[in-house]
């Protein structure tokens, strides 16, 4: 199997992040995924590897901004099941969204993936990755071809900006929680990953 990173000194590649990882509380799920690596698996059996540096929570019905505020529908049914599995939706009848399901299940809660590797924004990672509905639903793991792993990347506290979600306004008060987390934007995202190992939490 042909193996490529976007990083020559990315750690070994580790298992699959444990379903347990996932079944917690979105804004801390979204908060451990930074310095995590997003695992694709290319139909000619390569896998590339692109460490996770954008994300947001969505928290569940109460929280006005996500997919499972208006109850379930054909759509968002993925969202109420269990943690661990992918949540993939078309935005815009264009791009599609790429989603780690969260918490316990019947609660629609999951976090967005808006950054990896050299793709900055949601839609561009699914883009890039070859992303698509055929995920929706799966379980992420090495048999669906698309998981997380732990790359041993420690982001220390400072690097991490939280800001509100981008895209919501129709929330309301919802709209400025800052439930969107990202490493420091100024520096690249090699240089980000490489300062996190070197120094530690």
């Amino acid at each position: 199997m042909r193996e490529s990173t976007i990083m020559p000194d990315m750690p070994r590649p580790s298992q699959p992040l444990a379903v347990s990882f996932f079944d917690r509380p979105a804004d801390r799920v979204a908060r451990d995924l930074l310095g995590c690596v997003l695992a694709v698996r290319a139909a000619d059996g390569g896998v590339t590897r692109h460490v996770v540096f954008e994300t947001e929570a969505y928290l569940g019905a109460h929280d006005l901004a996500c997919h499972g505020s208006k109850g379930m529908t054909r759509r968002n049914a993925v969202m109420f099941g269990p943690a661990g599995r992918w949540y993939v939706y078309l935005c815009y009848g264009m791009h599609w969204m790429l989603n780690i399901v969260t918490g316990d299940e019947g609660v629609p809660a999951a976090v967005l993936v808006r950054g990896a590797g050299a793709f900055v924004g949601p839609g561009r990672v699914t883009r890039g990755l070859g992303i698509d509905k055929a995920f929706d639903g799966e379980p992420a793991s090495r048999r669906a071809g698309l998981w997380f792993e732990n790359a041993g990347i420690a982001v220390p506290r400072r690097l991490v900006e939280r800001t509100p979600r981008i895209g919501v306004g129709y929330a309301g008060a919802w709209a400025e929680k800052p439930l969107r987390f990202v490493v420091d934007p100024a520096e690249p995202p090699t240089i980000r990953a490489k300062r996190a190992r070197r120094r530690g939490p």
